[in-house]
Formats: C-alpha cells, structure tokens, sequence
C-alpha cells in the first residue's frame, strides 16, 4: 500500500482499521497526517474505499462502542451532513489527534 503524500507532508498516525459502511466492514489502514486524514482499503478494496477528509470539513468526532465492550469506534461527522465510521486500536489517541487538527 502507498500513498502519495503532497509537498510538506507527513504521517503522524496510522493503523489498522475497519470502514464501517452500511452494515458491513472494509478492512483497511487509517492514516492521520499533519495535513490530512486518510482511509486506505485492503483486500480487493484498494481504490474503491479509499478517502481523503481535510480537517477542515470535519464538525465533531464522536466515540462510540463497536459491540458491548469494544470502545474502538471513531465517528467523523463533516460539515456537509456525511457520516464515516471507523474501528480503530488506541480511538482515544487518534480522536485527540483529529480534534486538535481542525
């Protein structure tokens, strides 16, 4: 997997993570850079799932629990109404990353 990262830009934060999308899950990596948050599918769903969110269309991160004690759920809510829901290891770590970027 590769990702081309613009002029200036690095990787903060990654990991593996899950897309949660309607009902089902796109294994792939989550990718926090000093300029912006990416998704990057695996499996088969390299391009197809693939996003890019500047901080700056992101209004809230929400946290929210996977199953009954899974508290690995990251929800990204943009400005324009979307909604795109992540599991990710260390939720705490990558929500206070997002929030201190936008």
């Amino acid at each position: 997997m590769k990702i081309d990262l613009k002029p200036n830009e690095m990787v903060v934060k990654a990991g593996n993570s899950d897309r949660l999308e309607n009902g089902s899950k796109i294994d792939g990596k989550f990718i926090v850079t000093n300029q912006r948050i990416y998704f990057k599918g695996l499996n088969g769903n390299a391009g197809k799932y693939d996003l890019e969110i500047m901080p700056s269309d992101i209004r809230e991160v929400h946290f929210f629990n996977t199953g009954f004690l899974s508290p690995n759920g990251l929800n990204l809510i943009l400005k324009g109404g979307l909604e795109f829901r992540f599991r990710v290891k260390q939720r705490n770590s990558f929500g206070e990353l997002i929030n201190s970027m936008y």
